[in-house]
């Protein structure tokens, strides 16, 4: 069997398929032969989004879900059964975030964040994991966390919390699930482009509303992401793709970066005057360069 088909005739649901991560999941997901059933609060999105399955030639399934119901989550991995037969591939990736500082959030604001991150995950896996231990075949559980689950995340303190109970559950399922052969792993995006973050939050996806990238934005991921530019959905697609496949066998319980290597310069980024690497942006364009650099001068 080639590569591209390693998930033939596997099926998979995917929490917030409908757009942005979770559509570039469920789309690389096709494409490697898997079937997708797109749970997605948005009923346009899960056709459009169940349609683009279909014309790579795979079978889709879209299920209107408002992850924030628990029922509805559970209807959701029923329906799934009940029109394939199987579940081999959970992608736990609807979530939404406010930014707010803490101290200005009200109770309500964290049991949204609260119930949208981390509950919604919990129902899904509760719900999907029996039926792949049933089918006997095992599976593979990808969590979609951030980057925020690993870094201080001011304004971000709650959605960040949750990211941060992703990745300890994807590590204890790994664990408690592994004797049934399902792989439980996590990714962690940053800078993605989204139509979330391009302010299409309701509705069909369109990127032709979307406000092109000017050059100064350009410009400022160059200095912070060390690959110089801002990930697109598929990149997370892929990443997903493998850790779904018999590629990815014997990897289980790792929580994978997929941001252009933002996690590991942790703050150091590339200065506008000389286009080398200076610890933080404001002292970046001093005259005489980042505190770092002065210090390697004084030592």
């Amino acid at each position: 069997m080639g590569a591209e088909k390693m998930l033939q005739d596997q099926v998979a649901i995917v929490t917030g398929g409908g757009g942005g991560i979770g559509q570039g999941i469920a789309l690389s997901l096709a494409r490697h032969g898997a079937n997708v059933v797109i749970a997605d609060i948005v009923p346009e999105r899960c056709a459009d989004t169940a349609k683009l399955v279909r014309d790579l030639g795979c079978r889709a399934l879209g299920a209107p879900t408002d992850v924030m119901d628990t029922e509805q989550i559970r209807a959701a991995v029923a329906a799934a059964d009940e029109e394939f037969g199987r579940v081999d591939i959970l992608v736990n990736n609807a979530g939404g975030v406010t930014g707010r500082p803490f101290l200005e959030q009200s109770e309500r604001s964290w049991r949204k964040h609260i119930d949208i991150n981390l509950v919604s995950m919990l129902a899904a896996t509760a719900e999907a994991a029996p039926i792949m231990i049933r089918g006997g075949r095992g599976g593979s559980i990808i969590n979609v966390a951030s980057i925020e689950a690993s870094r201080a995340a001011p304004n971000f303190a709650v959605y960040a919390a949750c990211k941060a109970g992703m990745l300890s559950f994807t590590r204890t399922m790994a664990v408690e699930l592994g004797e049934h052969k399902i792989r439980v792993n996590c990714i962690s995006p940053d800078h993605t482009i989204t139509p979330g973050n391009q302010g299409n939050r309701a509705g069909p996806v369109d990127p032709a509303t979307w406000i092109p990238r000017s050059e100064d934005v350009k410009a400022g991921f160059a200095a912070i992401v060390p690959l110089g530019y801002e990930g697109d959905i598929d990149e997370c697609g892929d990443v997903a793709a493998f850790l779904a496949s018999p590629m990815s066998r014997y990897v289980s319980g790792v929580n994978i970066a997929v941001d252009g290597g933002t996690w590991a310069s942790s703050g150091w980024m590339r200065a506008q005057s000389h286009g080398g690497w200076v610890l933080h942006d404001r002292l970046a364009n001093r005259p005489g360069g980042s505190l770092a650099s002065q210090q390697n001068r004084r030592a």
